[in-house]
């Protein structure tokens, strides 16, 4: 099943993120680059990233100056992990694009990628939870919360792994028809955010 494939290169992007713990560490990628492997591993090491930006960022101590350097950092972590989600789309566009499709068929509410992407975040708070989960220092009443917590994203992670292979399934007998929008963010171009065009 594709989830599973997602899921476990996910758990190793990871856990390799986690060796060194470090947001500016340099990001080799162990898949080809011609594979879906390569991109679902991209796809979760910016999310892993972003996810440390994100608590570095809520540090009430945190330098101004630097906290505007991580919201930049980000704002452009942001836009890699669309356009990577873009890709893994366009790999499933490619695909399946000789499909026969139903004359019944339906168009689902996300696409596969947008799914996987919630997949790829998933599997963060699973990993960070388990080590909330497991934490010496930490008090009992701590522990049953996250365990009780981590059950429920177990769960999700079932349940959202059925429905990325029940939608690919789907796709690939004509069911389901894929249709992709790109993001058109606006607020990084200079001619569509009125603060950047007002600069120019």
């Amino acid at each position: 099943m594709f989830s599973n494939l997602a899921f476990g290169i996910f758990k190793e992007s990871i856990v390799n993120y986690h060796i060194k713990d470090d947001v500016n560490q340099p990001f080799n990628n162990p898949y080809p680059k011609d594979e879906i492997n390569h991109l679902l591993y991209r796809k979760n090491w910016i999310d892993t990233v972003q996810w440390h930006y994100e608590d570095i960022i809520r540090d009430p101590d945190i330098d101004p100056v630097k906290a505007l350097e991580l919201k930049r950092k980000i704002d452009a972590s942001n836009q890699d992990r669309t356009d990577l989600v873009e890709y893994i789309d366009s790999y499933f566009l490619n695909k399946y694009r000789k499909v026969q499709i139903l004359p019944n068929a339906r168009l689902n509410t996300e696409s596969p990628a947008w799914a996987i992407d919630r997949l790829s975040i998933l599997a963060l708070k699973i990993y960070h939870m388990q080590e909330e989960a497991e934490r010496l220092d930490a008090s009992p009443e701590h522990i049953k919360k996250c365990s009780d917590k981590l059950k429920v994203l177990l769960e999700q992670k079932e349940d959202l792994s059925s429905a990325i292979d029940q939608l690919l399934s789907d796709i690939e007998q004509g069911a389901i028809f894929m249709k992709t929008y790109k993001q058109m963010k606006m607020y990084n171009d200079e001619e569509l955010n009125p603060v950047l065009r007002g600069q120019k």
